[in-house]
């Protein structure tokens, strides 16, 4: 088991005015960061890379697609070549980072709704998309790990059984599937049981709270969150994921209206001994 940090709680393009922050993770214990994926080039990530890796931090990758222009399941073919298009410059930067997964709702635009549930003609055309983007993953070696959101941020991908089942469809090596608390929490009638329910797929845990703020501190059954991950027989990332107000257009984007701790150091720091003791006790 590894334990890792998001850094969208502070940013979404982590640059040189982070490496404090990173240095602080890597002294609190962590095995390493989710570095976003929302801009920028792949030399800005090699770059990136060198810094994380002279601090001894391993690194994941988060990415999504931020506009109806680059949608994987939209009806116009521009759409989908925009998203692969998209998903290929997310890989490249990807393994200039340094890191072998990119994460995250790479399934369709963030915050876009159609106003019904997904159609057959979106879920085809997703899995389309999803084996030409794991072909394009599987020649630099990075692994795509798709999130189900909740009903709230998305309408595609929104439980468990449905992301096992869409990656069934999918059937690429290179396309997983990622258990979070906090939309599980929404989501599931029993969130933990719902693990199982991903069976094979699943290559990467968010443990988030159920206010997004810091882990422990809320209503998640973290215990035996752990317990379950352990029984499946999980041992990968265990990657906190926290929002707070300093960004305005992500704070916006995932409902952060109030502060949910008095500092980040908070969230990470405890966070940290939550999982690390947490996991060992179960």
């Amino acid at each position: 088991m590894r334990i890792g940090f998001n850094m969208l709680l502070w940013t979404g393009h982590v640059q040189v005015e982070h490496e404090p922050i990173l240095e602080d993770i890597k002294k609190t214990g962590y095995d390493g960061v989710e570095i976003p994926l929302f801009e920028g080039d792949p030399a800005h990530y090699a770059r990136l890379g060198r810094t994380l890796d002279s601090l001894g931090l391993q690194r994941t990758a988060l990415a999504i697609f931020p506009t109806v222009e680059v949608n994987p399941i939209g009806a116009e073919k521009s759409q989908r070549d925009g998203a692969l298009k998209h998903v290929t410059w997310a890989i490249e930067c990807c393994a200039a980072l340094g890191a072998n997964q990119i994460g995250g709702p790479i399934h369709s635009t963030i915050g876009h709704f159609s106003g019904e549930g997904p159609s057959r003609d979106e879920r085809r055309r997703g899995a389309d998309f999803h084996r030409a983007a794991g072909d394009i993953a599987y020649k630099h070696n990075i692994r795509l790990v798709v999130e189900a959101l909740n009903r709230f941020e998305c309408y595609f991908l929104t439980t468990m059984a449905e992301l096992s089942a869409y990656l069934d469809e999918v059937d690429h090596p290179q396309v997983t599937g990622m258990y979070d608390t906090f939309h599980a929490n929404i989501e599931e009638k029993h969130p933990v049981a719902a693990i199982g329910s991903l069976g094979r797929h699943l290559s990467h845990v968010h443990i988030s709270e159920n206010d997004r703020g810091t882990p422990g501190r809320g209503h998640i059954d973290m215990k035996e969150t752990f317990r379950a991950l352990k029984a499946s027989g999980y041992d990968g990332w265990l990657t906190i994921e926290a929002f707070g107000r300093s960004l305005p257009q992500l704070a916006a984007a995932t409902r952060v209206w109030r502060d949910f701790f008095p500092d980040p150091t908070q969230v990470y720091r405890e966070g940290f001994r939550l999982i690390r003791d947490g996991w060992h006790a179960v």
